[in-house]
């Protein structure tokens, strides 16, 4: 489906019927890795109505010659739930950069928000600022990693993954590849050096965030950390925070049970 917003052509896909759930994926990469860890879960849960976007230069959305910054990003992402989810509440879930625009939503419309699931999420825009775990790996199957062709996708699963073995790797080409592939380089390079950060404290809220929430963490996730998610924590007054051992910056994959189950409890807890 297409969202038309001016010279922006939002590419996005609806699954389901009922209460809104707004996902955003990582930074170059695409809604795969948000079908890919949440479909399992909502197809099993009735009364609800999922929203995969793809952000502007990643996966189908082309980026406009104009958006240059955090701000301007954040923007979009608002306008398009003008137009998609006009009058309702809805739930929005964020997987790393995601998760740093998600919080930017929750600072800017908390009133339209029943809930927020932060996975892996940036809290430091940063990286030089990012207080970081050392890099360590539990698993790895030399023989399998052996047999993969492409370098550069290799690379980026044994940089962001603890446990490296093919049915990771089955989830890396199913979640990742095809954002990588699809991503316009050009645009994310010039986006990194130019507004990758907001302009402002996104973490200053006039009052704490009391719709429940969920923010999941890898303790070895050597990308974005785990230790500055707690800082934020009290932002959200209901909401769950955990730090999962064995997990990297693909928590979903990593730890796939644990991960199902917490999810299953938020979604549980906005119900009631």
């Amino acid at each position: 489906m297409i969202c038309e917003m001016g010279d922006l052509r939002i590419y996005y896909e609806m699954c389901g019927e009922g209460n809104p759930v707004l996902a955003i994926h990582g930074f170059g990469i695409d809604h795969h890795v948000m079908t890919g860890c949440m479909e399992p879960i909502f197809t099993r849960r009735a009364g609800w109505k999922r929203i995969y976007l793809d952000l502007p230069g990643m996966g189908r959305t082309r980026a406009p010659s104009w958006l240059n910054d955090a701000d301007q990003m954040l923007d979009v992402i608002r306008k398009f739930c003008e137009n998609v989810i006009p009058n309702d509440q809805f739930l929005v879930a964020g997987e790393s950069y995601g998760g740093y625009l998600a919080r930017g939503l929750v600072r800017s419309i908390p009133e339209r928000l029943k809930g927020v699931l932060l996975i892996c999420p940036v809290v430091v825009a940063e990286r030089k600022q990012r207080d970081l775990p050392p890099r360590r790996v539990f698993v790895r199957d030399e023989s399998f990693l052996a047999s993969i062709a492409s370098d550069d996708q290799k690379k980026l699963f044994e940089r962001v993954l603890v446990v490296q073995d093919k049915p990771r790797w089955d989830r890396f080409t199913q979640d990742i590849i095809p954002g990588m592939k699809a991503r316009d380089k050009e645009f994310l390079e010039r986006f990194e050096n130019r507004g990758y950060s907001f302009s402002f404290d996104i973490d200053e809220l006039s009052h704490p965030f009391d719709r429940p929430s969920l923010i999941l963490v890898g303790r070895q996730d050597a990308s974005v950390g785990y230790r500055d998610s707690l800082k934020i924590a009290a932002n959200y007054s209901r909401g769950t925070v955990a730090i999962l051992d064995m997990a990297g910056h693909g928590l979903e994959v990593e730890q796939e049970t644990v991960f199902n189950c917490l999810v299953n409890e938020w979604l549980d807890r906005v119900e009631v």
